[in-house]
């Protein structure tokens, strides 16, 4: 299969990685109308878009043949730098394509990607979003774009059935705001976290103190959805410790490249690398909880 469908204006859209946030995010295109030509590494969850009306592919290259955008949503760096050289799929894109990167990835490599495309006329936006599946399957994410203002602003249309996007700067700037954003997110779970550790252990109720608290100056979309399931127990993935991790790993590695002191960042960090080393790497962000109730000498429940 080489053909990427046209949408309702003409224009071609290969979307690589069709995973967890993947997955969702094409639907949510094929929903508004958009055609999509799929491809993910394991061809099963690619297949499973089918239904949705979906083409599937069975190379990256096969996807981008004829594509005019290309969107990424992949693991790492690695994986997107090997999908798009690496595999073929740059060479089989047409001069005047766009990559819309939405993976989370360190700035300095989506720039090293900006400028590999670059050489071959193709446009580039890195593009991670925030808001997990939730907001994936709403079509609510927040869209964090770094990139040529006027290719930004070209693609509002295909952005908008996936969510809100803002131009934060220049190539790479998207990437940049994706991992302070990520820096918030950590930060504020190992908050909440410790604060149901210490109401627990206190005699409190974790359930009857996040309703308390709810409406103050606490509030936050963290304490909203991680904080109940904090408080049910429910700690199968939306947002993996081992992604979060490897954005904390991002953080640090360009606040040191920007000679930054972040330690609140690096708290987080290390104990977020302690709980993937013991084997948590594919629990919810939100068990962090259970780190620190083991590093207490605590157990809130079943795990």
């Amino acid at each position: 299969m080489t053909a990427s469908g046209k949408g309702q204006d003409g224009r071609r859209i290969a979307f690589l990685g069709t995973g967890l946030m993947g997955a969702p995010m094409a639907r949510r295109l094929i929903g508004a109308g958009f055609a999509a030509t799929v491809w993910n590494r394991d061809p099963a969850k690619a297949e499973a878009l089918a239904a949705d009306g979906a083409v599937c592919a069975e190379t990256p290259a096969d996807a981008v043949s004829g594509a005019d955008v290309v969107i990424t949503m992949l693991t790492n760096a690695e994986a997107v730098g090997n999908v798009l050289f690496a595999r073929g799929a740059a060479d089989a894109m047409a001069p005047g394509a766009t990559v819309i990167d939405m993976s989370s990835i360190a700035p300095h490599f989506a720039r090293d990607h900006a400028a590999g495309l670059a050489k071959r006329g193709i446009h580039h936006v890195d593009a991670p979003v925030s808001g997990g599946v939730v907001g994936a399957q709403a079509g609510t994410l927040a869209i964090m774009a770094g990139g040529d203002k006027d290719v930004i602003d070209g693609l509002q249309d295909i952005f908008a059935p996936m969510g809100r996007v803002t131009r934060v700067g220049p190539s790479g700037a998207g990437q940049l705001a994706k991992l302070a954003n990520q820096q918030i997110v950590a930060v504020t779970i190992g908050a909440v976290a410790e604060a149901m550790v210490l109401i627990e252990a206190g005699g409190g109720s974790p359930a009857a103190f996040r309703d308390a608290i709810r409406g103050g100056f606490a509030e936050s979309r963290i304490l909203e959805l991680h904080g109940k399931r904090m408080v049910d127990r429910h700690f199968a993935p939306g947002g993996s410790s081992s992604n979060q991790l490897k954005d904390l790993n991002a953080a640090m590695e360009t606040a040191k490249a920007l000679s930054l002191t972040l330690p609140l960042t690096a708290a987080v960090h290390g104990e977020f690398g302690a709980f993937v080393a013991n084997g948590n790497g594919e629990k919810d962000h939100s068990g962090l909880l259970l780190h620190l109730e083991e590093k207490n000498g605590r157990s809130g429940g079943k795990q």
